[in-house]
This record gives structure tokens, sequence and C-alpha cells, in this order.
């Protein structure tokens, strides 16, 4: 029996996780009576149920405060039920910004200001997050990639990743991204836009990752810059950090941005306990020809 309860932030994707795993073959409840809850538990972890993975949904639209949910859960634990607890999270920004959008009232402050609500409902959830086994951070994740980890973890039972590292190349004449955590400016390289047969295509394309890396700058920046980010990683998940995002930036984020953060990526591929994506915003083709990232 695989039993996960799943809280978190209104506005972090906890529905969105829900229906992902139900999709994936899970039992789901959502928002269940808190006085039901213990008897749920008993139901299905009867012997000849036939269920075998199960998912709770729980969050403060409980009909109780929520003091007394993490109560009920401490209980059932002491009384030997083991589940495992999924919070999903996003940053104070992203969620005010979903809320705008749906232009829904936040449940902690319905007639207030949302950012209160999101501040209460913080303190409300700090202590369940404390003693979460998974913290995932939808604030730089698209539903597609959500779907991933989560059927990575909950239905092919691969190892989790407490980290997800996202390297982006992008244009600074396009802006710098807002959820970049560490920025690198590469417009010190050879830039080949001046090269004509060179300036119609990107840093995905052959031609051009040569002709950038063919230079002994690139090199040197490419050894340093990959030694910082591994020695930064691991103190990153001691400290929980759920997102790191890598932003490299040229001019246009067309050549020397793709080739770096393209080289960063296979620099960084299968070395420690972090799941690892790239993404080129700025780029007209934004996977190489080869794999689709």
């Amino acid at each position: 029996m695989r039993f996960v309860v799943v809280t978190g932030m209104s506005g972090g994707g906890k529905a969105t996780a829900i229906k992902i795993l139900e999709d994936g073959g899970y039992y789901c409840v959502d928002n269940l009576p808190v006085r039901l809850i213990d008897k749920f538990m008993e139901l299905v972890f009867m012997p000849g149920s036939n269920v075998d993975k199960v998912v709770l949904g729980l969050d403060v639209r409980a009909d109780r405060p929520f003091v007394y949910v993490e109560e009920v859960l401490a209980a059932l634990r002491q009384r030997g039920y083991d589940y495992e607890i999924l919070f999903m999270d996003a940053s104070d920004d992203t969620l005010i910004k979903r809320y705008k959008e749906t232009r829904r009232a936040h449940p902690c402050e319905p007639q207030g200001r949302v950012e209160d609500g999101i501040r209460k409902e913080r303190e409300i959830l700090r202590q369940i997050k404390s003693k979460a086994d998974y913290v995932f951070d939808t604030s730089s994740l698209l539903v597609r990639e959500l779907r991933e980890e989560l059927i990575r973890v909950f239905v092919d039972n691969e190892k989790y990743n407490s980290l997800i590292v996202s390297v982006m190349s992008f244009g600074f004449k396009n802006g710098i991204p807002h959820d970049a955590d560490l920025v690198f400016d590469v417009r010190f390289l050879p830039n080949p836009y001046y090269i004509d047969e060179l300036k119609e295509l990107t840093g995905n394309d052959r031609p051009v990752s040569d002709y950038v890396l063919s230079f002994p700058q690139t090199t040197q920046f490419r050894k340093m810059l990959g030694e910082m980010i591994r020695f930064l990683i691991p103190y990153y998940v001691e400290e929980g950090k759920n997102q790191l995002v890598i932003a490299i930036g040229c001019t246009g984020g067309q050549h020397r941005s793709v080739t770096m953060a393209n080289c960063l990526y296979d620099d960084l591929r299968g070395g420690g306990d972090y799941a690892l994506k790239i993404y080129h915003r700025d780029s007209k083709k934004k996977t190489r020809d080869s794999e689709e990232k």
C-alpha cells in the first residue's frame, strides 16, 4: 500500500498533482472531512482491500482548523499507518500572479488582499511543510514537467530529487528571466552573428557550437562555470532549495548563450541528487536537433 497525503499552498498545484496521480492509478479523495480521515485510513488499509495506491488531498479549506488535521495525521502514524506527505508550493510572486489571473479570493483572506492570505496560509502550513517527504515548487514548472516528475517518483518509484536545476539560455535584449537565481553573461565571447554562414543558425547547430567552443576563453569559462555550479548545488540542497534556475545570456539568445547552456547541461548530467532540465527561451530552435530536452 502506498498512501500519499497531498497538501500545500492554495495555487501551488495541489489539484493538478492529484489529477496527475489519479491518472497514474491512484485512488484519490480530496478534502475529506477531518473526522472521517481515520475511518478512511482504516478502510483502505483493511485486509482484503483491493486498493494499493491512495491519495488524500488536504488543505486549509478543511472543515476544522488545520492544527486538528495535523493532530489526526500524527495520531494515525502513532497507530502504525504509513503514509507520505507531498507538499505543493510556489513563490509568493507566482501565487499572486495565479490568483490575479483566475480572479479568485484567497481562502485565508476571502474579503482581503491575496498577499495577506498567502502570508497567513504559509504560517498555518509551516509545520506540515517541515515534515513533508516531498516538496514540489511549481514556480518554474510547466504542467508537463510536473507530470514527468510526479510520475517518475510516485508511479515509476524512482528516487526523489529535492532540487530541480534548470539551465536556461536567453538574450539580454529581451530582458533577464524574472525567475533566474544565477545569471551569467557570455557576451564577452566572440559572436557568430557576424559570420554570414552562421548568422541564421543557433547554438543548437554544430557549426555555431564548434565556432564558439574553438576559443580558449570559452574552454576556460566552461570549466570554471561547471566547477562552481557543482560546488554550489550540495549547499542549495542542504538549505532546502527546491528550484535552481541558471540563466546564461548573450545579446540575442541565439548563439553563444545557447551553446554555453548546452555545455553546462552536459557537464551537470548524472552528477548528483538533482533533476536537470534545459530550456532556450529566446532561440528560434528551442532544442538540439538530436535530442529533445
